[in-house]
């Protein structure tokens, strides 16, 4: 199952109860067709770049949440419920691409072995660096100088 990062964006008035039956709801509905709810973040109040406008007014403020999940692939027609629903301004489903978990990871062994082919002298070789590097070139322009110059 593909790793799926599921952003909620609330009106800025829900309140916090309400938020998390919302939350729940999805989680439910994720764990009832064999997923798993990995992660949940909550950005709190964000400034947003834009006026949302809704039937109730335009909304400048919104409330963050972010659930990261395990699910099926099918999870984006499932969610479309989520449009119709007053406490949500947007959402927003991010699949993860080219991430190895599980069983994949385990048995990926094009990665292993890489920084092996690197010797220690060779990370940590001091001789390209020019010590002796001066920064006179990075001297402040001086003004007074070039107004002498064009008088």
């Amino acid at each position: 199952m593909p790793l799926y990062d599921c952003m909620l964006l609330l009106k800025p008035h829900v309140k916090k109860e309400a938020l998390m039956e919302l939350v729940a709801r999805i989680g439910k509905h994720v764990y009832r067709r064999n997923g798993v709810l990995a992660d949940m973040k909550s950005f709190g109040i964000v400034q947003l770049g834009y006026g949302i406008k809704k039937l109730d007014g335009r909304y400048y403020q919104g409330q963050l949440m972010q659930m990261t999940m395990m699910a099926t692939p099918n999870i984006n027609k499932e969610l479309h419920y989520l449009n119709k629903e007053d406490r949500l301004l947007r959402w927003l489903l991010v699949k993860h691409r080219d991430t190895k978990y599980g069983l994949e990871f385990l048995s990926e062994d094009d990665g292993k072995g890489e920084l092996s082919k690197f010797t220690r002298s060779s990370i940590y070789d001091d001789d390209d660096i020019d010590e002796d590097d001066d920064d006179d070139d990075d001297d402040e322009y001086d003004v007074d100088q070039e107004e002498k110059k064009e008088n």
